[in-house]
């Protein structure tokens, strides 16, 4: 099957029912993505489908073709991710950075549906995404960042 990751056709030697991200992480070596509890409820698999923030554990990769899929990898070459990143930096986000690449994921699809988002909307946006390390006061902080310099 072929898949559009980060703007490119890539052909898939899978299972159609493999889970994308085992796609992403072992045939295609986009590591970025991280597995976390494998049910879709950490947020630490989180990619764009469409646009979409979309927990990569759970989806089969046959469900994503004709899709868009973007990665942590190529957020950057969006102009909002690559503020979030920034301001991720800016702010000291990261303690252990597992989840973060969900995280950004989580948050630069946020601000791309809504660019200048309450705490409410960060908080409820954000929910689904778990960090053991406690840092969401940062986060948000980040969020808020990023949307003020837009």
């Amino acid at each position: 099957m072929k898949l559009n990751i980060n703007g490119k056709q890539r052909q898939i030697d899978a299972d159609g029912d493999t889970p994308l991200l085992w796609v992403l992480r072992d045939e295609l070596h986009l590591n970025g993505t991280k597995f976390g509890c494998g049910m879709a409820l950490c947020g630490a698999c989180t990619v764009h489908v469409d646009g979409q923030p979309t927990r990569a554990c759970v989806m089969p990769a046959s469900a994503a073709v004709g899709k868009k899929i973007t990665t942590i990898e190529a957020i950057g070459a969006n102009p909002v991710g690559q503020r979030v990143q920034k301001a991720w930096a800016a702010i000291d986000v990261p303690q252990c950075g597992y989840c973060q690449s969900g995280q950004i994921m989580a948050a630069t699809a946020l601000l791309k549906a809504n660019p200048h988002p309450t705490d409410k909307d960060i908080d409820e946006a954000m929910a689904g995404n778990i960090c053991r390390c406690g840092t969401y006061q940062r986060i948000r902080l980040a969020i808020h960042k990023a949307a003020r310099n837009a």
